[in-house]
């Protein structure tokens, strides 16, 4: 059989079975703002393909184009629109990609590839990234790493099998601002004390399903090819259990994997609720509550709650925060979102300022009470509040890629290797199957 229309035994797709778009409209004559790429002469620059040129493509693009040490040299996409898109950005900054359609034919041809990023829809992930592993290139594959255990497993013992590197993007694993947060101001510092619950959320507006331009549709025939029925599901594949794992799975893994993270362990429980409220014709809820139980050390329960809305910005935001007996620690990838609150009980944290690990915020002027108004007994005064002395000046996806060029050179560990994302997002699939049969679920830990 040729074995590049052998059926993957994990997704039940053929290895050829290729990509559909992220989301994001795409304009010819809309050229985004890409970076010329610089190579250190010192090194010979790793020779890098971009699987899927989607939203999420374009956001690792120019990523990719700000690394000195990376050539990238091949752009891989079925929809012949997107790959035309792609080709012409790279080369307006002076950056020639040589475009396939077919992951198999660029494997073939390709010679001398040292790395692949996988950034195609879900239930591509791991046919996608099996085949690059197989050919012997490490890869960088965007989360969740599938839309089923099975295929996220299969990542796993393919990477152990080929001695390859595999990175998930579970990109704030490399972000030295969540780094500092947990080594530093949990972690050392102790900075919430006993910490009792953790809370996170993303919240989206109302969004119409995507369109495309006219006359670039993919014929019938290919789009059954890869699975899809029609061009409408092709470009909103996300709301579709065959494909994607829904706003739980597409938002939430960043931020559960924080809870696991941050936490050191696996949660022991969970429970979630969620449904099509709003939406019509989608198969995924476009909202979802979720309630983790971590045990800790010193004994009891932390709660994590987790919130997805599609159908709401409720004034925008997303963050995780690690709230304990003596304060609370709010993180995002936006700076301002990031606090940090002192509860009025605990001890000085002026010796943590002056090592420069928190930075007071100016004390919020105090309006003069009205004379007839009235306080509840019951609220909690308001807490002292200071922000992270760590400023990035990169984009929030570079860190996470240049770790993974520098782990292939053997100058770095791996942040995110595949079997430790599986075992993190392991509990983002028990939240999916928890909100379906709405019930608790036990979490043991993973095999793989």
């Amino acid at each position: 059989m040729n074995p590049s229309t052998t059926p993957d035994s994990a997704t039940g797709f053929t290895r050829r079975s290729f990509l559909g778009l992220s989301a994001g409209a795409l304009a010819l004559a809309s050229t985004p703002r890409l970076f010329a790429q610089t190579i250190n002469p010192s090194e010979k620059p790793l020779r890098v393909a971009l699987v899927g040129y989607g939203a999420q493509g374009r956001v690792l693009a120019e990523s990719l184009l700000k690394i000195s040490d990376i050539k990238l040299v091949a752009l891989c996409d079925i929809w012949d629109y997107a790959r035309t898109y792609g080709e012409r950005s790279f080369k307006s900054v002076g950056v020639d990609v040589t475009g396939y359609s077919d992951l198999d034919e660029m494997l073939a041809k390709e010679k001398g590839l040292d790395a692949a990023i996988i950034a195609t829809p879900d239930v591509f992930h791991a046919p996608h990234t099996n085949a690059c592993l197989k050919a012997g290139l490490h890869v960088y594959c965007e989360k969740m790493m599938s839309n089923t255990l099975e295929g996220a497993r299969s990542m796993v013992q393919t990477m152990k099998e080929t001695g390859r590197l595999l990175q998930i993007g579970h990109q704030r694993r490399s972000n030295p601002r969540y780094i500092f947060t947990r080594d530093r101001l949990i972690g050392e510092a102790k900075l919430p004390g006993r910490i009792t619950a953790a809370q996170a959320q993303w919240n989206r507006a109302v969004t119409k399903d995507l369109g495309w331009p006219k006359k670039s549709d993919i014929s019938a025939e290919k789009l059954a090819h890869y699975g899809y029925p029609d061009m409408a599901t092709f470009r909103n594949w996300r709301w579709y259990k065959k494909f994607g794992g829904g706003p739980l799975s597409d938002l939430g893994a960043h931020q559960i994997d924080i809870f696991s993270w941050f936490f050191g362990r696996l949660p022991s429980t969970v429970i979630a609720s969620g449904g099509v409220d709003f939406y019509t014709g989608h198969d995924w809820f476009d909202n979802a509550m979720v309630i983790y139980e971590f045990p800790q050390p010193e004994g009891g329960v932390a709660r994590a709650f987790y919130q997805v809305q599609t159908t709401t910005s409720s004034g925008g935001g997303y963050w995780e925060q690690f709230m304990g007996a003596e304060g609370t620690v709010r993180i995002s990838e936006n700076p301002t979102q990031t606090k940090i609150y002192r509860e009025a009980a605990a001890p000085s944290w002026e010796d943590w300022v002056r090592k420069n690990y928190l930075r007071a915020d100016a004390a919020p002027a105090a309006a003069a009470p009205a004379a007839d108004a009235k306080v509840d007994a019951r609220e909690t005064a308001a807490l002292a509040t200071y922000a992270l002395p760590v400023t990035l000046n990169k984009a929030i996806h570079q860190y996470h890629l240049e770790n993974f060029f520098q782990a292939i050179r053997g100058k770095a560990k791996l942040t995110c290797p595949a079997d430790e994302a599986f075992r993190s997002e392991y509990p983002i699939h028990l939240a999916i199957q928890a909100v379906e049969k709405r019930q608790l679920i036990t979490i043991e830990e993973p095999t793989v």
